[in-house]
This record gives C-alpha cells, sequence and structure tokens, in this order.
C-alpha cells in the first residue's frame, strides 16, 4: 500500500487497526453497543495476524484475562463502553495495583444505569478520578478524529510499558461510529512494539521467580507501595499533559473541549472568528494527567472560559482548578445523549459578551 494512500474506516475500526499494528497480541471483550465494531474488527484481524482473540463471558471476565495477559508479558487490551466500564473496574485497579501494562477503551454512551447507545461524555470522572478502589490512576488519552483514534493506540501501548500502567482510550459513540480517511503508519515507523519486560511471569528457568500482585499483608508495606506509585504519577504528571489550541494568542474567550465535543466546538471557533469574537480553543489531550499548564499562559483579567461537555459538569471542575480563579469559568452542557450545537456555543458566547 502507498504511504499516501488513505483509508475509510469507522473510528472504531481505527483503534483496533492501531492496537494490531502497535503491537497488541491479546484482546478479551463482550459486545456492547456502541463499540461492537472494535470487538468484530478484532475478532477477524488479531488471530490472522499473530494474536489471540477471546470473547469472554463477561466484561468482569474480559478484564481478568487481560491481567493474566499482561503478567504474562503480552500486549493486552480490551475495550466496552460505558456501563461495561463500569463492571470492569475492579479488575482495572487490581490491574494499577500491580503495576501491570494495559490498555482499556471506552466508547462512552449515555447513562446512568443502563441508559441508551448514543454518544456521551459523561464518563470523564470513572475514567479520570480512579473507578474503582484504591489511590489509583490511569493514564487518559482523549482522540477527537478517527485519525487519532488510531494513533493514540501507539502511544497508548508505549505509555502502558513505559509507566507499567493501565492507559485508557477515552472515546465516545459518535467518534466510534463515524467514518472518515485516514493515513496508516508506514511500516518502517521504527515503533518499538516488543519491549524488555523483566518482571513478566514468562517461566524462571534461568532466573528467580517473579512475582506480581497487589496484595501486601505485612505492616507498613501497602503504605511504602503506594507512597512510590505517587511518586510514579508525580512523574506522569510532570512529562505526559498534552492538549492542542487554536486561536490562543489574542482570545478573549476560549472554550474548552475534548473529544467530539471539540470538533463542534472548533467550528463555533472559526464562525465566532468571521463575526469578529476573538474566541479561542483549548483542547486537552490528556484527560489525566490534565494539562493545566495549558492555561498559564492565558490567564488574563480580560479572558474567560467556556467549557462544553456531553455532560452536565465533570471535566469543567478540573479547568476550574487549572484557572485557580484568575478567570471567569463557564459551563455548557448536555448529555443522556444530547450533543451541544455550534449554534448552542455560539449563543452562550454571545451571551457572555452582554455580561
Amino acid at each position: 500500500m502507498d504511504k499516501n494512500t488513505r483509508i475509510l474506516i469507522t473510528g472504531n475500526e481505527a483503534i483496533g487497526e492501531g492496537a494490531i499494528q502497535a503491537g497488541c497480541r491479546f484482546y478479551a471483550g463482550y459486545p456492547i453497543t456502541p463499540q461492537n465494531e472494535l470487538i468484530a474488527y478484532m475478532a477477524k484481524e488479531l488471530p490472522a495476524r499473530g494474536g489471540v482473540f477471546i470473547q469472554a463471558e463477561a466484561e468482569v471476565a474480559a478484564i481478568n484475562m487481560v491481567f493474566g495477559a499482561s503478567a504474562a508479558g503480552a500486549r493486552s487490551m480490551t475495550s466496552s463502553s460505558s456501563p461495561g466500564i463500569s463492571l470492569k473496574q475492579e479488575g482495572i485497579s487490581y490491574i494499577a495495583g500491580a503495576e501491570l501494562p494495559a490498555v482499556i477503551v471506552n466508547v462512552m454512551r449515555a447513562g446512568p444505569g443502563l441508559g441508551n447507545i448514543w454518544p456521551a461524555q459523561s464518563d470523564y470522572f470513572q475514567a479520570t478520578k480512579g473507578g474503582g478502589h484504591g489511590d489509583f490512576h490511569l493514564l487518559v488519552l482523549a482522540p477527537y478524529t478517527v485519525q487519532e483514534c488510531y494513533d493514540f493506540m501507539f502511544d497508548a501501548f508505549t505509555l502502558a510499558d513505559c509507566y507499567r500502567n493501565p492507559v485508557m482510550i477515552l472515546s465516545d459513540g459518535l467518534l466510534g461510529q463515524m467514518m472518515e480517511p485516514i493515513l496508516f503508519k508506514p511500516q518502517t515507523a521504527g515503533h518499538k512494539s516488543q519491549v524488555d519486560k523483566p518482571w513478566a511471569l514468562t517461566g524462571c528457568h534461568n532466573r528467580k521467580p517473579n512475582l506480581v500482585k497487589s496484595f501486601y499483608m505485612i505492616e507498613g508495606d501497602l503504605e511504602k507501595f503506594n507512597l512510590a506509585l505517587q511518586g510514579k504519577y508525580r512523574t506522569i504528571i510532570n512529562k505526559e499533559q498534552s492538549f492542542e489550541g487554536l486561536f490562543l494568542d489574542d482570545a478573549r474567550v476560549i472554550i474548552v473541549a475534548y473529544g467530539s465535543m471539540a470538533r463542534i466546538a472548533k467550528g463555533a471557533v472559526k464562525r465566532l472568528r468571521l463575526q469578529g469574537t476573538k474566541a479561542g480553543l483549548l483542547r486537552p489531550i490528556t484527560l489525566w494527567p490534565f494539562p493545566a499548564k495549558a492555561f498559564s499562559g492565558h490567564l488574563k483579567k480580560n479572558t474567560r472560559y467556556l467549557v462544553t461537555e456531553m455532560s452536565y459538569g465533570q471535566m469543567v471542575e478540573d479547568v476550574k482548578l487549572a484557572v485557580n480563579g484568575k478567570c471567569p469559568v463557564d459551563f455548557l452542557g448536555r448529555s443522556g445523549g444530547g450533543i451541544p450545537s455550534e449554534e448552542d456555543i455560539i449563543a452562550a458566547i454571545n451571551k457572555l459578551d452582554k455580561k
């Protein structure tokens, strides 16, 4: 295939292809809309390209299979959608507690409860504030194009191995189902899909036995382990914050949005510019660590922020922490399958201009 050939593909399928090219060799999952194209893609493609695909009997089984495959050294992943990710939370906490690399994809749908199959962004808290029990964090990446759905899989597996920590891709039903033309990475891109894992449970033929665990019985040992984890998380916060900005240099109002919502916000910003409003867009790419440093250069008295989400207010809390009271922060959100439109955003900003 020519390196400039573009392939028309859904966001879900792009995630699957990116995972396989990034070296994923084990996938376990359970069907749920709107991520079924991903599990179908992995069922077809992964075994044909040297990997193992398992449709587990339930989400709980799938995440524990990923735990085992990762402990054995395989690049491993699972995927689901909102209520399915909720079922995986105990296993995700175990994986984080055992310091194992794994990739988890959440193609978000509306909730709470069973909800419906429409897109939403109401799993932000679940993804970025731990989700399961214990003081742990996932690295969380939020693509906003089908190309990024593909590209971010390479980053996800690299980060998971680098920090021995689970990484979540936070997509949604809109991004997962849409089709866009994308470019695949050249096979000679130099991406390192096989890394040395001396800690893996591969059989101790010529070495001392390895132990993978998240259970500490001796008094004080668990606290020492938690302190070490916090040190790792501080390193991640310092090194891995990522974001994209548009028209930020002279912006008087900055829209903050991620994922599919950032696509809509980008269109609104361009229309606002045409009508003479100095609007900008700040798009967090890493949701954890949240890119607080992205705000440092724009905290001026005459600047205000409008956070827009497909939720009733989750990321807005991290924006307020980053701004720390130095600028006004307003919010526009819908959920339950409702999506703020460009017109909604423009109307909200025009209203703010009158304050």
